[in-house]
């Protein structure tokens, strides 16, 4: 019985199409998510989210952590319905409609991940290479600010949204959107971080620390 409701609670987070990368299974909105669940700490997935909707993941969180316990079908499902609400909310956050998680090895854009070793590595040569030349100093710019807010305690959720909208403006220019994406997250308004892009274009979320 419990097994059926948690499959029916899935299916219905899937109402819209859309292109999206934060919700990819080797994204790092997912690989949080995962974090959380298997140390039991759910800020790794809170950064991901406005604080106006912790309540609602807290509590499929909670559920997920005392199904987790058991054997079988029952935790891998409430694991998946714990991610999928993550991913859920984050994007309606930003606007943007969600059809599932996508599975691992769904395509990723070049420049996305030239951006995410940029962040690893701590150098974004390989990263500039590949843009004109006339942007690279903005990029440069976006970059050491990323990076200057990478090393949050993961306890501090509200450094780990600082990050993430650094993050996004990096990545957003760095796919060839001009304006500054800072998000300016303001408690309980508004995405804790967006990873869609203007009207027209997404921008594709990356690299994340904490």
């Amino acid at each position: 019985m419990a097994t059926r409701r948690i499959r029916a609670l899935i299916a219905a987070l899937k109402p819209v199409t859309v292109r999206a990368h934060c919700d990819t299974a080797d994204g790092p909105l997912v690989k949080d998510g995962t974090r959380a669940l298997l140390t039991g700490n759910i800020n790794h997935a809170l950064k991901w989210i406005p604080v106006r909707d912790e309540d609602e993941l807290r509590g499929v969180f909670d559920r997920a952590q005392r199904v987790r316990g058991a054997a079988g079908e029952a935790t891998s499902l409430a694991d998946q319905l714990f991610l999928e609400t993550l991913a859920r909310i984050h994007r309606v956050a930003e606007g943007a409609g969600f059809t599932g998680i996508k599975p691992s090895g769904t395509e990723v854009p070049a420049v996305v991940r030239a951006a995410d070793a940029a962040l690893e590595s701590g150098t974004d040569a390989d990263l500039l290479a590949l843009l004109p030349e006339e942007r690279r100093a903005e990029l440069d710019r976006r970059f050491l600010a990323a990076g200057a807010l990478a090393d949050f305690d993961v306890d501090d959720v509200e450094a780990g949204r600082r990050y993430l909208d650094a993050y996004v403006s990096f990545v957003g220019y760095a796919e060839g959107e001009d304006r500054d994406r800072h998000m300016h997250h303001e408690p309980g308004r508004g995405p804790a971080g967006s990873c869609s892009g203007h009207e027209h274009q997404e921008v594709s979320c990356g690299a994340s620390r904490g």
